[in-house]
């Protein structure tokens, strides 16, 4: 898999200075367009597209403090359409002006070439198994968030102590199959994953029963889900282990995520500062 992928990002350092086809990226690594992206911004760090961006005024930086070609040129090479948009983006990474970068030959950022490689990890094991569900219905409350990767997310905590205790209540009797019992649920998330980006956040339960009138719902089609569990501090060992499923299952298992809904279920010690949890992830075997 991590050479499938370093041959994605030869082929996306290539053509720098063409349109990059996420379609064509994911055909090189043998996998769907969707979990390149996940897997990508799991390994990387960083949404595909902020590299992409990164990596074109890297190489941009170049040609300018080389001065021969102009920069309304250089701008159009690399995807800009005007040379205020270029020096816009180009003031962002490296806190100068491309005009002024040539005049003064300043200190300039970059965004290094990247490369996978295999490290030594998974010295612990992941607890996991495959369960194939029928489809399902997600009911409760909703509402969009910005994208925390660490630390409590301000706005969902807002949310669910918004949520009267009463409709916690009549959700937890809705609660009929695996997950059982009360759920948190991210789904819809917008672009690559990016921090602030937003997303839906559930807060409600895993059920094939008839939805109350104050409540949202969601069909979830049936298919195979990766279940993982984990035990520790609240809430890095849950946001650790979305993390490892995706550095560290995924490119070492024969299956890749799918869209729909990621469930997290979280049970907290008295204090609030230990957790048992486990994370669904919709996924499919990878085709041979």
């Amino acid at each position: 898999m991590l050479e499938r992928l370093n041959q994605a990002m030869a082929y996306l350092e290539e053509h720098l200075d063409q349109p990059i086809q996420v379609a064509e990226l994911a055909r090189i690594a043998t996998t769907s367009e969707y979990h390149f992206r996940r897997l990508f911004s799991a390994l990387a760090g960083l949404p595909l597209s902020e590299y992409v961006r990164r990596r074109r005024l890297t190489v941009a930086a170049a040609a300018v403090l080389a001065g021969e070609e102009t920069l309304l040129a250089i701008a159009v090479r690399y995807g800009y359409g005007s040379a205020e948009a270029f020096a816009r983006a180009f003031q962002a990474v490296h806190g100068v002006g491309p005009g002024e970068a040539r005049r003064t030959g300043a200190a300039l950022s970059a965004q290094p070439r990247m490369s996978f490689r295999l490290t030594v990890e998974g010295s612990s094991s992941m607890r996991y198994r495959i369960v194939q569900k029928d489809g399902f219905r997600l009911v409760g409350r909703r509402a969009r968030v910005p994208l925390v990767h660490e630390g409590m997310n301000p706005a969902i905590v807002a949310f669910i102590k918004g949520i009267e205790r009463e409709t916690v209540e009549r959700m937890e009797a809705l609660s009929d199959q695996e997950p059982a019992g009360v759920v948190n649920v991210s789904d819809n998330l917008a672009g690559d994953r990016a921090e602030g980006s937003e997303l839906d956040y559930w807060h409600g339960v895993v059920t094939g029963a008839d939805v109350p009138g104050d409540m949202d719902a969601l069909e979830v089609p049936a298919g195979a889900w990766a279940v993982f569990e984990t035990s520790g501090a609240f809430p890095q060992a849950v946001q650790y282990l979305w993390r490892d499923v995706f550095t560290q299952w995924f490119p070492s298992n024969p299956y890749r995520s799918r869209p729909g809904p990621e469930i997290s279920r979280t049970r907290l010690s008295a204090d609030g500062t230990q957790a048992d949890a486990e994370l669904w992830i919709p996924v499919e075997r990878v085709p041979a």
